[in-house]
């Protein structure tokens, strides 16, 4: 299938310092620096439709293994444009690369690299970004001579081209040729395109350069593949103290050398003006769900997780638009990452980003499965690589339930009705093979062996029963909301019985036979003792030795890994409070400083004492590892038992890991292992912070919004602001008092309703805007509504 790929514009501006330089419009942007620990270690320069990875010191070595070493470079999905590039200085008959920044600094929409000591006397500053929609990017140097004497400069810009498919290629029938170098004597650049495709890029510069080579004669960089490299060479002099700018721009199309010479063209002459569309852009990421509180590090992390965000949309216009998983090996498009994610981006104003990201899911689940199954992961290119978990159906109906609840749209719930009812057909019919309402099949844990009745999948699937019927009671369906309403509280209560192991203080990780079981401890032991885990080991070992002693077909539920999905249903909030409290204490001893253990088995008594890098596997394993969404999990599971305090304590964990490595990001494994950009991050930020300790519920479709805030103790003040609900947006300032809080809201539409809610016996006075208010008691809550474009509250 032919898909559109990146236009790759590399164009040299005329030298001149009247012009406004890119650098000039990020003068007023917040950059973070570095840590020079991590020079060698990946960046992105992120735009939807093209990105760029390479190092933080300027290099383009071969990295990633989903495309063996082909991960990084310059993408235009479906397709990748180049490898890389390399740039030498040539002064006084000797050239030096630009290999070694001394320092990167990473911006929300660009990057920049710093290079003091590359070039005798010379100083050269390289800034980078992606315009949004378009197939290009654009590279600017600037040359600082620092002495007081005139230097005369080669410049030399080499293109590593390498034209090849995105991941799975072979099966979308696009296969990899070698590339063809031209030079364009007309319009004086380079142009390469596939041997077998219509793939192009294109590079060059609005003034002609000196010379043009066809190889990089001065710098050591030779990567894998079918490509192939070409230079332009420019002269130029600078004076005492004087500094000029050279501007690089590239262009790439999967379509046709027409395409990409239409982005060239476009880059070349309006660069900056891209650059301020995206700065723009920007601004009102940050501007929606904006908060202010006194953790600083949180505040910050939170702001940029957002950024995060949106570097991992990926739009390939043949297929769709939508959020990708994680930079540079899962760019494209999953099923459970865009469930979790996708409650954070609607709850921080991303309407327009959830709704598409849904709709490709959903267009790509129906042309693969057709029966309301939803996919797990699709290449760029539309090959679906595995047709979907078990659990991913079940989330993705909860999904729809939560976007609803932010919009109010009644035709998207609508939409999607159809897709539910049969995926929940899907899920019980072909899935519960014994009929106990527990679906087989892997879940979250992809553990070799660890399909039968998973606790996550059973979790989810209470969840999405229970969600169908509040969709179906929307929608007027009485039939299905009784009968998923039954469901739900089937599921709810054998859940609580069935899963849940006493002696462990756990919900069971499975339910399976003891003969089932027994096999897997045996596989735990070998990972504990390889691990060096004694303490995992002597545990299961005693659990064999008690396991053996059952009945092999004997079926029950077992705490085996203690994997983070233990804790699903405290985070759904379907676990009795007695339950979860225990489990919960239980929880918090499989951690580290930077968050929760995947699997618990993995820690060990050193662990409080890891603050430094992880020591992943040469082959990529999440084997030891802690990640930010089991994190986001707890803290999430935490507040829906009342217990602020705990969840702060984990969101503070995932924050050490904020600029660790890349500035401005948190890895998928914290602190510096794996992906470098994870978009499941938002959910772990976005929902504990406006939906739990903000307390933000939305009721959109009928015009509500309930609040029921609840801060951490060390916090006296917190505000949000721009969060968007439905055609309203509101605004919500929290004090803490002696005697108890005081809330200030104020909302765009003066008709809607706010209803504040807290548990039973928690405040004895409420006073809303001024006047003593009696609440109305509704089960274990206490409530009173109120109205108006500001509202002033206080409960004591």
């Amino acid at each position: 299938m032919k898909t559109i790929l990146f236009s790759f514009l590399l164009a040299l501006a005329i030298f001149s310092v009247e012009a406004q330089q890119l650098a000039d419009i990020l003068k007023d942007v917040e950059g973070l620096p570095g840590r020079e620990g991590y020079l060698a270690s990946p960046f992105v320069t992120a735009g939807d439709r093209l990105y760029m990875v390479g190092y933080q010191d300027g290099t383009f070595p071969d990295l990633g293994w989903h495309v063996e070493g082909e991960m990084g470079g310059i993408w235009n999905h479906p397709i990748k444009l180049m490898d890389g590039f390399t740039v030498a200085v040539g002064l006084e008959d000797e050239f030096f690369c630009l290999d070694r920044a001394d320092m990167f600094i990473n911006y929300p929409f660009a990057n920049k690299h710093v290079y003091k000591t590359t070039v005798p006397e010379i100083e050269i500053e390289r800034i980078q970004f992606v315009p949004e929609g378009m197939q290009g990017a654009v590279i600017e140097f600037t040359l600082s001579n620092l002495s007081e004497n005139p230097k005369q400069l080669s410049f030399e810009f080499t293109g590593h081209v390498d034209l090849r498919p995105v991941w799975l290629g072979e099966k979308a029938g696009m296969f990899d040729h070698p590339d063809l170098l031209r030079f364009d004597d007309e319009r004086k650049l380079w142009t390469a395109q596939d041997e077998g495709n219509e793939w192009h890029v294109v590079f060059g510069g609005e003034n002609p350069a000196q010379m043009h080579l066809r190889a990089s004669p001065h710098c050591n960089y030779e990567p894998k593949g079918q490509g192939a490299a070409a230079s332009l060479i420019y002269e130029l002099t600078l004076d005492g103290m004087e500094t000029k700018t050279l501007t690089i721009s590239i262009a790439g199309s999967y379509a046709s050398l027409e395409e990409a010479l239409g982005t060239y063209d476009d880059l070349l002459y309006q660069s900056q003006t891209y650059l301020e569309e995206k700065k723009q852009h920007y601004e009102q990421i940050a501007l929606k769900s904006r908060i202010t509180i006194p953790d600083k590090d949180l505040e910050k992390a939170f702001e940029w997780v957002k950024y995060n965000t949106e570097w991992l949309v990926r739009d390939v216009p043949e297929i769709g638009r939508g959020l990708g998983a994680g930079m540079p090996d899962y760019p494209w498009w999953f099923g459970v990452d865009n469930e979790y994610t996708l409650q954070g981006a609607i709850a921080t104003g991303r309407k327009d980003l959830t709704y598409s990201t849904i709709d490709l899911l959903h267009k790509l689940s129906e042309e693969e499965n057709g029966n309301g199954r939803i996919v797990h992961e699709v290449s760029t290119n539309g090959v679906v690589f595995n047709p979907g978990n078990i659990n991913e159906t079940p989330q993705f109906v909860s999904l729809i339930w939560e976007v609803y609840k932010w919009t109010g749209d009644r035709d998207f719930l609508e939409k999607y009705y159809p897709t539910i009812q049969n995926g929940l057909t899907w899920l019980m019919e072909e899935n519960d093979e014994d009929g106990n309402l527990f679906p087989d099949g892997y879940g979250m844990m992809e553990i070799h062996g660890l399909e039968s009745e998973m606790i996550d999948v059973a979790t989810y699937t209470q969840a999405a029963f229970a969600d169908a019927a509040k969709i179906a009671e929307e929608l007027q369906d009485e039939r299905q909301t009784i009968y998923y309403q039954g469901l739900a509280d089937r599921i709810r209560e054998k859940i609580n019985e069935d899963f849940w192991v006493e002696e462990a203080n756990s919900y069971a990780d499975f339910i399976g036979t003891a003969s089932e079981a027994l096999h897997l401890i045996e596989a735990a032991i070998i990972r504990a003792d390889t691990l060096d885990k004694p303490w995992a080991v002597e545990e299961l070992k005693a659990m064999k030795s008690k396991i053996s002693a059952l009945p092999p077909d004997q079926k029950q539920g077992f705490v085996v890994f203690h994997n983070w999905v233990v804790n699903t249903p405290m985070e759904m909030g379907i676990a009795d409070r007695e339950k979860a409290i225990k489990a919960l204490d239980k929880g918090a001893r499989f951690v580290n400083p930077f968050g929760v253990f995947v699997t618990g088995i993995d820690r060990d008594d050193s662990s409080d004492l890891e603050d430094g890098a992880f020591a992943g596997s040469k082959v990529f394993s999440y084997t030891g590892a802690v990640m930010t969404l089991p994190t986001g999990v707890q803290a999430i599971a935490e507040n829906n038992y009342g217990r602020p305090d705990q969840a702060l304590d984990y969101l503070q964990r995932m924050t050490r890991s904020f600029g660790f490595a890349l500035p401005g990001s948190i890895y998928e494994v914290s602190p510096d292992y794996g992906m470098m950009a994870q978009a499941w991050n938002l959910y772990s930020y976005a929902v504990p912070i406006v939906t739990q300790f903000f307390g933000i519920k939305p009721q959109a479709g009928q015009k509500k919004v309930i609040i029921s805030t609840q801060m951490p103790s060390e916090w006296e003040e917190a505000t949000i602001e721009n969060v968007e609900i439905g055609n309203n947006a509101i605004s919500l300032k929290f004090t803490r008092t002696t005697e108890g809080m005081e809330l200030e809201l104020l909302q765009q539409k003066e008709d809607w309703e706010i209803e504040f809610s807290f548990p039973e016996g928690q405040y004895e006075t409420w006073t809303i805007n001024g006047e003593e208010v009696t609440p109305e008691k509704t089960e274990k809550s206490e409530n009173v509504n109120a109205r108006g474009k500001r509202i002033t509250a206080s409960f004591h």
